[in-house]
């Protein structure tokens, strides 16, 4: 979850900001200004970098990306056990 706010960090313009929801679950939404569509690339062996969006989609339970004006979000849902929701 937390590659969704180091990417904004990293790539996105203007004011970012970072929303977390706790109930059965943990969403954890990140929205910026940036126009940019969110792309899931597969990387090489030896790119630094790419791999981000490809994990956040494999390992979140439900990932998601929403335009929006100006900018988007992005969000990704992970399912917590059941002592972390007490």
């Amino acid at each position: 979850m937390s590659e969704l706010a180091t990417n904004a960090a990293r790539h996105a313009r203007g004011p970012i900001r970072l929303r977390l929801l706790h109930s059965q679950s943990l969403i954890c939404e990140v929205s910026d200004s940036s126009t940019a569509t969110p792309q899931v690339r597969r990387a090489a062996e030896t790119d630094e970098g790419g791999r981000g969006l490809a994990m956040v989609s494999l390992l979140a339970h439900r990932p998601g990306y929403s335009p929006r004006h100006p900018g988007k979000t992005i969000w990704a849902e992970q399912p917590l056990p059941p002592a972390a929701m007490q």
